[in-house]
């Protein structure tokens, strides 16, 4: 299992837009990822559970990711992360 924290920076948060580009970017990955806020937690590859987290700007969340590719996959998500997140 790999995690890594992130905190949001993009002004819409995670909402509709960017979900979409999270889940067609997650389901490419051979890793299982889920994002935390609080004490909720949401597959990353369902859009209306990501978006039901109500994912802000400045909020951190936690990604979750386990699979055999977990470290490579944990590096692209960052990097998706920063890109547009």
């Amino acid at each position: 299992m790999k995690e890594f924290s992130y905190t949001i920076t993009n002004s819409v948060g995670i909402h509709a837009r960017p979900a979409a580009l999270l889940v067609e970017t997650v389901r490419r990955l051979s890793s299982s990822v889920t994002i935390r806020k609080g004490d909720q937690t949401a597959a990353a590859n369902r859009m209306m559970a990501l978006m039901l987290l109500g994912v802000a700007q400045g909020d951190q969340i936690t990604v979750t990711l386990e699979g055999p590719e977990e470290e490579q996959d944990a590096v692209l998500l960052e990097n998706f992360f920063r890109a547009n997140l």
